[in-house]
């Protein structure tokens, strides 16, 4: 199993807007295409301005099949062009590709 640690840096004064477009959107939009997310936080320091959370795939070539149909699906898209109308929310993500240990469960 594959585990997507993706980091979001989220422009200042974004927060709200990019909760309100996973919570109301994107979420269902990868449940769609079969995408699953096991954890989501927000940073405490709202300095940091950033959102995390873990996606689990079966493997690398599945994870970037998903991706791929999401970036392509046109619900997708018409969301992020509408919450982006006053700016771009993100300003960087990062991925990091996680598998678990074997002597922790």
């Amino acid at each position: 199993m594959l585990h997507e640690l993706r980091i979001y840096h989220i422009h200042p004064g974004k927060m709200q807007a990019i909760n309100e477009r996973f919570s109301k959107h994107t979420l269902g939009i990868f449940a769609k295409h079969g995408m699953r997310v096991t954890e989501f936080w927000q940073d405490v320091d709202p300095e940091h301005n950033r959102l995390y959370y873990v996606m689990e795939f079966e493997n690398m070539e599945t994870r970037d099949q998903k991706f791929a149909e999401f970036r392509n699906d046109p619900e997708w898209q018409k969301i992020r062009s509408e919450s982006e109308k006053d700016g771009p929310i993100v300003d960087k993500v990062e991925s990091v590709f996680l598998k678990r240990v074997g002597y922790f469960s």
